[in-house]
Order: structure tokens, then sequence, then C-alpha cells
């Protein structure tokens, strides 16, 4: 395994015309060899640099439905009885992209696993989750997928603003299960709070919440889970559920996955998997920090989709 310091030195010797073929010869070497180590099979690498540049533009670094384009040029020429392996880093994004993504990946691939090097968070779980196995080591990460709605500039989640209606309603009109005592004077401490929301936005989040369960848990029952339909949908809840996570931010590693009966691989089981995934991860980090790259899709031999940013100039 090339590590990160390694793979900079080596950059650092380098100058002028030499650092733009140390990249793109880099890049091509470090997709390879994980696709030899996984049989021959086809790669796509999804890379975000949300670590390295979180004071860009979010459409930059999040998935958004053009990233349809990328997989597009990505997937030119590939042979799809070998099967797909994702490399997939992210933050996650926008759940309408998630959709187009994950049903344009299972329309040419019969057989897609997902390895996560380090993250795949939010809409970027929900795409693991559509894959028929995970490969993640000690150090990887899914998150919860209850969607995040904008209001007012900032983000929260749609699993909170269900909550706190519900939280007024309790204490408002009462809870006669939960013991709870009708207390109409309530209704003025949270006329404020409640009067900040548009009329529609308890439906709109209640819809986003079923959207994104029913949506994974169809896809859990299609793949990972061959028909389980039970399961997938007890599995899509547990992701879904921000009562039990608490914050969207919250690490699902590789124990609590199979805790969840998902199909996952340990990465560190496979040593030479292993190098060849952190030499491909650390190469990455190393390309988004030293160029203006914000996201990367690629499967190598030069077949390269990419986001940039440069100050105030969009790339």
């Amino acid at each position: 395994m090339s590590t990160w310091n390694e793979l900079l030195s080596e950059l650092n010797r380098l100058g002028g015309a030499a650092r733009d073929e140390w990249f793109n010869t880099r890049l091509d070497d470090a997709i390879s060899r994980v696709s030899q180590e996984r049989d021959g099979r086809n790669i796509l690498v999804y890379f975000s640099a949300f670590l390295q540049k979180g004071d860009v533009p979010p459409g930059h670094i999040i998935m958004m439905p053009e990233d349809i384009n990328g997989f597009m040029s990505s997937f030119h020429g590939m042979d799809s009885s070998k099967g797909l392996t994702v490399v997939m880093h992210t933050p996650g994004g926008a759940t309408m992209a998630v959709q187009s993504l994950v049903e344009y990946t299972r329309s040419k691939f019969s057989d897609v696993e997902v390895i996560v090097p380090a993250f795949a968070m939010s809409a970027g779980t929900m795409y693991a989750l559509s894959s028929d196995r995970l490969v993640l080591g000690r150090q990887s990460q899914l998150g919860p997928i209850d969607p995040q709605l904008s209001i007012a500039g900032r983000q929260h989640s749609a699993r909170s603003i269900v909550e706190q209606f519900d939280q007024a309603r309790r204490e408002i009109v009462g809870d006669p299960d939960k013991e709870i005592p009708a207390n109409p004077a309530a209704a003025n401490l949270w006329a404020p709070v409640l009067g900040s929301f548009a009329p529609s936005l308890l439906q709109f989040a209640n819809d986003q919440l079923d959207f994104s369960e029913s949506m994974v848990a169809g896809w859990l029952a299609r793949y990972m889970f061959a028909g389980d339909t039970v399961k997938a949908g007890e599995v899509a809840h547990f992701f879904n559920d921000a009562s039990h996570h608490k914050s969207h931010d919250k690490r699902i590693g590789i124990q609590e996955a199979r805790e969840q009966s998902l199909i996952v691989e340990q990465l560190e089981d496979n040593q030479r998997l292993q190098e060849a995934v952190l030499t491909l991860y650390h190469f990455l980090t190393i390309l988004v920090e030293q160029t203006p790259t914000t996201k990367i899709l690629s499967s190598g031999s030069g077949r390269n989709w990419m986001k940039s940013w440069v100050g105030m100039q969009q790339g």
C-alpha cells in the first residue's frame, strides 16, 4: 500500500507537465489494481472533496442530479456481465439524485457491490443499500438516511419536524396513552414555534420520510435481501429513524451494519484488496488537495468526469 505521505513525496519530486501525467497515470493504475483484486470487475470511483473543501458551493461536493452524466460517461464501454464495484466517498446529497443514480446503475448491472473506504453518508448510504453487498473497513461509516429539509437557510431533519409537531400536540391536547393531560395554555408557548413553519411543512416532512424509507426498502428487498420484504422494511426504518440515531451525522460502522443483517465483507480480511483500496483513497485525497477538483467520477483509462472550483470561477 502507498501511504498518503509516500504518494505526496512522489508528487513533490515532480514539476510542470510531469505532475499532470502523474495524476493521470496514478489514478488509472490505482483503479486497475482494485479491479484486479476483484477478479476484473468494472470499477466506478465516486469521490467528493467534502472533507478538504467544505467551503465550496454544496453542488460541487454533494450528490446532485447532474452526476448522472458522470455515471453515463464512466459506464460507457463497460462489459456489464463482469459486474460493478463502486468505490464511494460522499457526504450524501439530494434524494432525487440518488434515486436516478441507483435506477440507472441497476439497469446496467445485475451485480453491484459498494466499497466504502471512509464515508458514504446520507444519500451515499442510500446508494450503498441498493447494492448486493458492501465492503467496509474498521474506519468506514454509513449514516442515517432521514431527509434533511432546508428552512430559512438552515438544514433540519424531516423527522425532527414531525416529532416537534407531535410534541406540541401532546402538550396542548394531551395524550391519554402517556398520561399527559391536556393543557390549552401551552398553545401560547408553542405559537411562535409553529407559526414559523409553512402550513404544508408537516405533510411535506412526512412525505419525504415515507419516500426515502420505502425506496430503500424496495432496493433492499430486490437486491441484498432477495425478496425478504419484512427484513427490508425493518432495516430501511432503522436507517431512517432519527429518533434512534439522534444525529444525521451519526456513525454506523461495520458492526452495526452487520447487526442489521446487511451483507458486509470486512476490508481487512483481504489484505491485497485493502492495500489497493486505501492506496486509491489516499491518492484521491491528494488529487483534491492539490488541484481545483471538488468531485470526481472515474472508471479509469481516462474516463473521468470532474467538478472543480477556483474562487468565484465554476468549472
